[in-house]
């Protein structure tokens, strides 16, 4: 019997922390993971190390700035925050995102009554 939870389709990760940071504002990297995992009713499982690498790639790209805090049970935090440039990256990947899903779902769908080989 496998895993319920499900992998992170690779590349979504950077476009989802974007999206959780945008509709929530800054959180540090425990809260960005619990957020994905409650969104996705617990269908997706946020592995921290990729999240932690993740986060990195995003203040290195200037998309996300991180800043220590205190978290709501008093332990020292990074918290990350989007940025001007992140903000016009999650419009630029969920575009992206939307084309390329439109695509796919159209493979999946049904092939048409008749539709056999078509040479």
């Amino acid at each position: 019997m496998g895993d319920d939870k499900s992998s992170i389709l690779q590349g979504t990760l950077d476009l989802m922390v974007l999206k959780t940071l945008e509709q929530m504002g800054p959180l540090h990297g425990y809260g960005i993971a619990r957020r994905l995992e409650q969104v996705s009713e617990d269908v997706l499982s946020v592995n921290q190390g990729t999240l932690y690498l993740c986060l990195v790639r995003l203040v290195q790209r200037r998309w996300v700035a991180a800043s220590w805090g205190t978290s709501e049970n008093n332990r020292k935090a990074k918290f990350y925050s989007l940025t001007r440039a992140g903000r016009a990256q999650l419009r630029s990947e969920a575009e992206n995102w939307h084309r390329i899903s439109s695509v796919i779902e159209r493979v999946l769908q049904p092939a048409p009554a008749g539709g056999g080989d078509p040479s």
